[in-house]
């Protein structure tokens, strides 16, 4: 009689197997070899895993044996395949790759599986299995923007700095405004989420104003000090800074990372700060908003609060965003940089030497 090959785990196995076994994004194939071993593991014959997973006996013979011999990069891997070597392909796609990368229809501005396969004379299936094994996604596109300051360099060097190594006896706060953010309200009711069904919210709305909202991270503890206001002009910006002023101790610099945006440079803003000595401003390269931390907590703020969010005035709006706020300060998590400003460098150095090789249209 022949005996089944005992299976042993390890907790690192047995852990991989379980998340396998469970997970919702895991090939069936392998969720499936995941609980043939797990059972395996667990003193069963072939027979009867065989019988309570619905599949035949040889079929848990042969993942059991994988297993056995090569562990989890034994069952992760499929088994070779029979038939006929794919020569139809080997002919075509290079020529696929080459059409994809380096030409356009004559009618679009990307090609689908169908208009490239109709092209090259080729099934929509085989453009599709070149395009899957070679990472080719045209109906996809990345926005990027490589900033033209010409002192680009420098105030990176000096923003990043305060990041990894702030000054003491400071503060270094992240600010910028969020502007234009709309009151909107739905015009019919949402559905709720249930299982099996998404939350539903209705395509139409009536707009109810909108509001602007100064903010500023306190990078060392990740506190929010914020205030919303009708209008984004260089009034606002004087008030936000006043306020910014009377929160923080005034025995302490303030170091503000901020952008270019021409208010933030008003004639008016300047003299006051030649009157409040403790402010030094460090402003952003141009078009380099990822450099400012406080765009991320507007991101957050803005999924988790606003996108989805109904509201019937703008004053219900400005309670939101402040109970946001609020919560958010009862447990502010500090921020830590980790990029270095040689690194950001060489990467941007590298996006303008594969921006120079393209020809100009």
């Amino acid at each position: 009689m022949r005996i089944a090959k005992a299976i042993a785990l390890t907790e690192s196995e047995r852990t991989t197997l379980d998340k396998w076994s469970r997970g919702r994004s895991t090939p069936t194939r392998l969720v499936l070899r995941a609980k043939i071993v797990l059972a395996a593991a667990g003193g069963r014959r072939n027979d009867e895993i065989a019988r309570d997973l619905g599949i035949t006996r040889r079929m848990v013979g042969t993942w059991r044996n994988r297993f056995s011999k090569d562990r989890l990069a034994g069952i992760e891997k499929d088994l070779p395949r029979g038939g006929r070597k794919p020569y139809r392909r080997a002919e075509v796609e290079a020529e696929i790759i080459h059409k994809t990368t380096q030409e356009k229809p004559a009618n679009a501005t990307h090609w689908s599986t169908r208009t490239l396969a109709k092209e090259l004379k080729v099934s929509p299936s085989m453009v599709q299995r070149v395009w899957r094994d070679n990472g080719l996604k045209p109906h996809l596109t990345k926005t990027f923007k490589v900033s033209n300051d010409p002192r680009f360099a420098e105030k990176l060097v000096d923003v990043v700095g305060l990041y990894l190594d702030p000054p003491e006896h400071a503060l270094v706060l992240s600010c910028d405004e969020k502007s234009q953010i709309q009151a909107l309200d739905r015009a019919q009711k949402s559905l709720p989420l249930y299982p099996g069904r998404l939350e539903t919210m209705t395509h139409d709305y009536k707009r109810n104003g909108t509001t602007t909202l100064f903010a500023a991270i306190e990078l060392a503890e990740g506190k929010i000090i914020a205030e919303c206001m009708p209008r984004h002009r260089h009034q606002e910006w004087l008030k936000f800074l006043k306020k910014i002023d009377a929160e923080t101790p005034s025995e302490l610099d303030l170091h503000l990372i901020i952008d270019n945006y021409a208010t933030h440079n008003h004639p008016m803003v300047k003299r006051w700060l030649l009157k409040h000595p403790r402010f030094h401003m460090h402003f952003t390269p141009t078009s380099s908003s990822w450099l400012n931390v406080i765009e991320r907590w507007f991101r957050d703020i803005t999924q988790k609060r606003i996108r989805r969010g109904t509201f019937s005035s703008v004053p219900a709006l400005i309670e939101a965003i402040e109970n946001y706020i609020a919560e958010h300060n009862r447990d502010p998590k500090s921020f830590v940089w980790t990029a270095k400003a040689a690194d950001i460098l060489e990467k941007v150095r590298r996006a303008r030497a594969a921006l120079d090789k393209i020809p100009s249209v």
